[in-house]
């Protein structure tokens, strides 16, 4: 590369990338189902966006991936099990990181072991680091501290949540399952610009190629603004979404999971395989896909 007054001229040599020279490590999401579709997993470093309807499967998802990826770290002999057969080739994440804004570990916790039986609770527990930011999260709001848990909330130094969040994220988000529950609560703070929302979750995309796990960011379709929306899905590698759907003449209603958007994912998937995946949640194996419907 050349530099000439304020034009840049690249060479050829210097802007051809062989393709097959950059390794591709794979994450597992830890839904044996949807892992064997995208051929073991998301590509490491992947930022990915959830999103959905409120119950539609979402938190599940969260629930199950990192609980297996933890039982799996804990107990490698069960990892045929727990993943599938399409996870032999990819790594696991070191640990898991769970960051809250509005909800407290104890919250996330009991709602796990009501949901899952005890093996995926104690697991989850004991190898999840927690970082709840409801101290800054309510700070400025009418919440009292004592509903906060946080006693001594008005007598923290003011700070950012977002430059929080990423100071926390850079200490130890290398080689891990990040967790962002979730983006719906900054983008309704009173605290939180919603240009810095989306500018933080930028460099958050580009800052996680290094860090090279998975990155997933939770947000409840529709309480955003259309373009707001939109301009958070463009800002990651790929979207998952979840939503109920209705039958006629049935009060009956399904979950369903496809992926909305994966640029390093989605070109490599046959057509057949570009589906949405009708989901169900036991105790014993969290969220399970029942079976593939063919996206026309």
């Amino acid at each position: 590369m050349a530099l000439t007054g304020e034009r840049l001229y690249y060479s050829a040599s210097a802007t051809t990338i062989d393709a097959d020279a950059i390794p591709t490590r794979k994450v597992p999401t830890g839904i044996a189902d949807l892992d064997s579709i995208v051929a073991g997993g998301f590509p490491g470093g992947s930022t990915v966006l959830l999103l959905g309807d409120i119950g539609a499967g979402m938190q599940e998802y969260i629930y199950t991936a990192a609980s297996k990826i933890a039982i799996v770290n804990q107990r490698p002999d069960a990892r045929h099990y727990y993943l599938g057969d399409h996870c032999d080739d990819s790594d696991l994440p070191e640990r898991i990181c769970y960051v809250t804004f509005a909800r407290s570990r104890d919250v996330i916790l009991r709602e796990l072991a009501a949901s899952f039986n005890r093996e995926y609770y104690e697991a989850f527990r004991d190898y999840t680091i927690f970082k709840d930011f409801s101290s800054a999260y309510f700070r400025h709001s009418v919440v009292p501290p004592s509903w906060a848990d946080a006693e001594d909330l008005f007598d923290l130094p003011t700070g950012n949540v977002l430059e929080d969040l990423v100071t926390f994220l850079d200490d130890t988000a290398s080689n891990s399952m990040v967790v962002i529950d979730s983006l719906t609560d900054l983008a309704v703070s009173e605290v939180v610009e919603m240009k810095d929302l989306v500018t933080t979750i930028k460099g958050l995309q580009r800052a996680a190629k290094r860090w090279d796990g998975v990155v997933y960011l939770m947000l409840t379709r529709g309480i955003l603004d259309h373009r707001y929306e939109q301009m958070l899905m463009d800002s990651v590698d790929g979207c998952l979404a979840f939503e109920w759907k209705g039958f006629n003449k049935s009060s009956s209603r399904q979950r369903y999971m496809y992926v909305e958007k994966f640029t390093s994912v989605l070109p490599h998937l046959p057509r057949e395989k570009i589906a949405r995946f009708p989901t169900m949640v036991t105790a014993n194996h969290g969220l399970v896909v029942v079976y593939m419907e063919r996206i026309s």
